[in-house]
C-alpha cells in the first residue's frame, strides 16, 4: 500500500480524480466528512445510546455520542502526530501533492466520530440480542432460504458493518449515502472482510467483520480505489486494513479503557483506592505529585489522572505506528497498537477490573436482559408484518404494525435477505428510549 493512495478524496460518484493541491483550504474535503456525520439523524441518535450504563440517569456517563465525540479528539491527537512524521519520511506527499499533517488527523477524527454510528440500542447486548433472534429464536426458520454469507449476516449482527451500511448505502436522492471520501471510509473499516470465513486467522482484521452482503459491492469499490491489499482467501473478500485504521481503533481502545474505568469509579460501582493505585500505574512518568495532592475530590483526581493517561496511551500508540509504519503498508501487522505498548500490563488490569466491576455489575446486567427483550419483541412484530405483507396476507395487526415504520425503507423487495437486513437497520437506528417506547406501544403497556 502508498500513502498517496491510501489518501484518496473520491467520493462515491465522481468522475475525476480530486486533486490535494486543489482543494480550498477552508473547506477542506476531509473536513466535509466530519460535518456530514455530525449532521446525520444517525449521529445525533447516539445521545440517547448506551455506552456502558444502560439508560443511565446519571448527567456524567457517557452515552454513544459523548464517546464517540471523545473518540474523535483522541483521534484526531494521534493522525496529526502520525501525518507530521509520515510526511517527513516521505516529503513527495507534501512537496508534490500538497498533503498537510492535519489532513491525517482530520481523516482518522471523522473516521473515529463514525466509529459506532452503526451500533444497535443497549450496547453490545443489542447486537447479541439480534443476532440470538436469527441464531435461535424465530429468525432461525429463514435459514434455509438465505445463502450463508446472508444468514452469518444476521447471526453475527455488527455494528461496525451496519456503520458501513450507514455511510454508504443509496436511498432515494441520497446516492452513494453520506458520500464520504475514500480515505475517510478506508480508515472506518476495522475489520474489512465478510462475514464468512469466520476468524479465519489471528489477524486482528478478521476479527470480526466489516460489511454487510447488501454494501459488497461499494465496499469493493472503496478497496480497489485505496488500494488495500487483498488478504486472498479464495472467492472470499477481505483485504488488509487501511494504516489509519489502526488508530481509530486505538483511539476507541485509548477511551473505553480509561473513560468506561472513570465512569466505574464516578457510579461507586470501582473503590477509589483501587482506580487511583490502577491508573497511578500508567503515568507515574508524568505526574505532579504536588499537584495531585492539592487535589481534595475524587472526581478532580480521577479527571486529573485521566488526562494524563490519556495523553501517555496516545504517545505510546504514535510510537508503535511509527515504529511499525512499513509492515503495516504490507498487512503484516498482526494486532491492535496498544496491545504492542509498554504499557499493556497496566491496560490489562484495568480491563479486568471494569469487567468485573462495570460490565458485569447486577445494573447494567439487568438492564442488557430487558434491552434483549425489547429488541426480540420489535424484531419478531416488524419481520412478520413485512414478510405477511409481502406475501399478501397482512393481518388488520400487520398493516397497522407497517405504518409505524419508516416511509424511506425499503420492506417490499423480492429478496427476503433485503427484507430481513432492512428491518435490522431499523431497529438498530432506534435510540434506548425509542426502542422502549415501541416495545411499549407494541405489547400495550402504553396508550
Amino acid at each position: 500500500m502508498n500513502w498517496e493512495q491510501l489518501l484518496s478524496l473520491k467520493r462515491f460518484g465522481d468522475t475525476h480524480k480530486r486533486i490535494r493541491k486543489e482543494q480550498d483550504e477552508t473547506r477542506l474535503g476531509f473536513e466535509v466528512d466530519y460535518d456530514r456525520i455530525i449532521f446525520s439523524s444517525e449521529f445525533r441518535s447516539l445521545q440517547d445510546k448506551t455506552q456502558v450504563i444502560p439508560l443511565s440517569q446519571t448527567d456524567f456517563v457517557h452515552t454513544r455520542l459523548t464517546h464517540s465525540l471523545e473518540v474523535s479528539v483522541v483521534g484526531r491527537s494521534l493522525g496529526r502526530q502520525v501525518g507530521l512524521k509520515v510526511l517527513e519520511k516521505y516529503p513527495h506527499l507534501k512537496e508534490i501533492h500538497g498533503y498537510q499533517a492535519n489532513d491525517f488527523g482530520a481523516i482518522v477524527a471523522t473516521a473515529a466520530l463514525a466509529h459506532d454510528i452503526g451500533n444497535p440500542p443497549f450496547g453490545h447486548s443489542g447486537e447479541k440480542a439480534i443476532g440470538h433472534f436469527f441464531k435461535s429464536g424465530d429468525g432461525k426458520q429463514f435459514k434455509e432460504q438465505l445463502s450463508a454469507k446472508e444468514y452469518q449476516d444476521l447471526c453475527d449482527f455488527e455494528g461496525n458493518a451496519n456503520g458501513f451500511k450507514i455511510l454508504t448505502q443509496d436511498s432515494i436522492g441520497k446516492e452513494g449515502g453520506l458520500r464520504l471520501s475514500y480515505a475517510t471510509l478506508g480508515a472506518f473499516m476495522k475489520y474489512p472482510k465478510e462475514s464468512l470465513p469466520k476468524k479465519p486467522s489471528n489477524h486482528i482484521v478478521d476479527k470480526k467483520y466489516g460489511f454487510f452482503q447488501s454494501e459488497k459491492d461499494a465496499f469493493i469499490d472503496v478497496a480497489k480505489d485505496l488500494g488495500l491489499i487483498a488478504k486472498g482467501y479464495s472467492k472470499d473478500i477481505s483485504f488488509y486494513r487501511h494504516p489509519l485504521a489502526y488508530l481509530v481503533e486505538a483511539a476507541d481502545d485509548i477511551c473505553y479503557t480509561i473513560i468506561d474505568f472513570e465512569d466505574g469509579i464516578n457510579l461507586g460501582l470501582i473503590p477509589e483506592e483501587f482506580a487511583l493505585e490502577y491508573l497511578i500505574n500508567l503515568v507515574r512518568d508524568t505526574i505532579n505529585t504536588a499537584k495531585y495532592n492539592q487535589l481534595k475530590s475524587t472526581q478532580d483526581r480521577v479527571s486529573y489522572l485521566r488526562a494524563l493517561a490519556i495523553n501517555t496511551l496516545i504517545n505510546e500508540a504514535v510510537n508503535v505506528f511509527l515504529e511499525n509504519e512499513i509492515v503495516i503498508l504490507k498487512g503484516d501487522f498482526f494486532t491492535a497498537l496498544l496491545d504492542k505498548c509498554k504499557y499493556q500490563a497496566q491496560i490489562n488490569d484495568i480491563i479486568k477490573l471494569s469487567i468485573t466491576n462495570i460490565y458485569q455489575s447486577k445494573e447494567v446486567i439487568n438492564k442488557e436482559i430487558s434491552g434483549f427483550e425489547v429488541l426480540t419483541k420489535l424484531l419478531k412484530t416488524f419481520i412478520t408484518a413485512v414478510n405477511n405483507s409481502f406475501n399478501n396476507n397482512p393481518t388488520a395487526y400487520d398493516t397497522l404494525i407497517l405504518k409505524t415504520l419508516p416511509e424511506h425503507l425499503d420492506i417490499c423487495s423480492s429478496s427476503l435477505y433485503t427484507r430481513l437486513l432492512n428491518v435490522c437497520h431499523y431497529v438498530a437506528s432506534l435510540s434506548d428510549s425509542n426502542a422502549i417506547l415501541l416495545y411499549k406501544k407494541i405489547a400495550g403497556i402504553e396508550i
